[in-house]
């Protein structure tokens, strides 16, 4: 278990950021260990057969035997949502050192992988021609498998922190932890992350807590190393719509009120999303999206409101009677 003791100055400093590189890096498991990660077998499948597989084989020998990886491949977000340019250039500044320790950790009762071994040499020079290898691979393998895909795995990842603040301004600290995992429970100041390799106690100390939603992580994973800045990637939610075929509605009588883009759209907005994640789902164009949206919106059957530079747009009270009635008369 690691636990996380928060203070108050800790809890009025907790954040949200995205990271671009901890979702290149934690999909790496996914590609090690597709049984554990039935929701990705559609991105798995489409990735595969793009991948160098030299460089994939040094890629994933970075997962330890445990599906931890080297806390220096996942820096702490410098800002709320920096680029995997300005992520990577972070990892390439690792002194060798600590791209040893990190390794090392990962690896701590097992033995390295040959395609590792440098990282053992007591010269620096073989432990920096590997660190940046590494970052070379990384920059290959997030232009074929993550780029393509990011527009829409960012909006998943902002849904989930509009939802998360939401909890956190209702209900604190203890809402805002309810149900981001069962392996994570709050009491009294103190975050308990169970099932973990590790066992340690971390006191945020004023230091806050930074939170990173994961399309990736299937459980929370904390940084290795008990002695960094406390930090927390945790599963977000509506990963499943990633890869899922576009809804179709099947309520006719709503279609028939509203017209069938209409009745679909409804249905689509159980969650808040923006136009271009909406478009992107029923696969038309943002622009037949917002003649839609206005009209939805002026009957009262959805809401919106900004989130810094998007305008989310979710079913209203009316609009979620409408979807539950026409449902219940289908069924």
């Amino acid at each position: 278990m690691i636990i996380f003791a928060l203070g108050v100055e800790d809890l009025a400093d907790t954040r949200f950021a995205i990271s671009p590189i901890n979702e290149t890096v934690l999909s790496l498991r996914v590609l090690r260990e597709p049984g554990l990660y039935a929701l990705h077998l559609p991105w798995r499948r489409s990735v595969l057969g793009r991948l160098d597989p030299p460089g994939a084989d040094l890629l994933m020998s970075l997962v330890g035997p445990h599906r931890a990886v080297p806390d220096f491949l996942t820096p702490r977000p410098a800002k709320f949502a920096a680029t995997f340019e300005e992520e990577l250039a972070a990892v390439r500044g690792t002194p060798p050192d600590v791209v040893r320790r990190d390794v090392a950790a990962v690896y701590v009762r097992g033995r390295l992988p040959d395609i590792l071994q440098e990282i053992d040499a007591a010269d620096d020079a073989p432990v920096v021609r590997l660190r940046d290898t590494i970052c070379y691979q990384l920059q290959r393998y997030w232009e074929v498998a993550i780029k393509p895909t990011w527009p829409q795995m960012r909006l998943v990842l902002e849904a989930d922190m509009t939802y998360r603040s939401r909890q956190l301004a209702v209900g604190g600290a203890r809402l805002l932890f309810a149900d981001m995992h069962p392996n994570l429970h709050w009491h009294d100041g103190v975050l308990h992350v169970d099932k973990m390799i590790g066992k340690h106690r971390i006191t945020a100390s004023g230091r806050g807590l930074l939170l990173v939603p994961s399309v990736f992580a299937h459980k929370p994973a904390p940084p290795v190393d008990p002695q960094g800045p406390p930090s927390l990637a945790y599963p977000c939610r509506g990963v499943a719509t990633l890869w899922a075929p576009t809804p179709t509605a099947d309520a006719t009588a709503l279609t028939s009120l509203l017209g069938a883009p209409r009745a679909r759209l409804l249905h689509l907005l159980a969650e808040p999303l923006p136009t271009v994640e909406i478009a992107r789902r029923l696969t038309v164009t943002p622009s037949a999206v917002s003649q839609h949206l206005q009209v939805l919106h002026a009957t009262g059957m959805i809401t919106r409101a900004r989130d810094g530079r998007h305008v989310l747009y979710r079913r209203s009270p009316l609009g979620d009677q409408l979807v539950d009635q026409s449902a219940r008369a289908v069924t």
